[in-house]
């Protein structure tokens, strides 16, 4: 097992949860995803657009998210048009593969992020690296599988 978090994982193109992912024009890396916040007994959750940045090499450079209300009270005509915004933003997309660092940024009193999640135990199996909030998606070693578990 090892005893460190991964450098760098990857992230294969999807029709699921990596649908948005590739590089830019200038060989940046992204991938903009739709993190949440489960609502939970009282609490009305949240839903989110988020478009993480990363350089050719795969360091995380910048994150830019949208907060879209509650469950309950998402505009799906807006939260499409948003995402329409976001993708024109980012110049001459090409969808494919991305190798990205783990990171960590707050944001809205929230964690948010591809977040590294050291074993609880000896028989917890290794790190995973999971993404936050939601944890809809979880990444493990092979590192550059470009798999994931939901």
């Amino acid at each position: 097992m090892n005893s460190q978090p991964p450098a760098l994982i990857a992230i294969d193109l999807d029709d699921y949860h990596a649908e948005y992912v590739g590089h830019t024009s200038d060989g940046r890396q992204f991938f903009i995803t739709t993190p949440f916040i489960a609502a939970v007994n009282n609490e009305p959750g949240r839903e989110y657009l988020a478009v993480f940045l990363f350089d050719q090499a795969g360091r995380f450079l910048e994150a830019r998210i949208d907060d879209l209300g509650t469950r309950k009270e998402l505009d799906q005509d807006r939260a499409r048009d948003l995402l329409a915004k976001r993708l024109e933003e980012l110049d001459g997309l090409e969808y494919g593969r991305i190798e990205v660092q783990p990171f960590k940024i707050e944001r809205f009193g929230t964690t948010f992020g591809l977040v590294p999640r050291p074993p609880e135990d000896d028989d917890d199996g290794g790190w995973w690296v999971e993404l936050l909030p939601g944890n809809y998606m979880a990444f493990h070693e092979p590192w550059d599988s470009g798999e994931y578990d939901t």
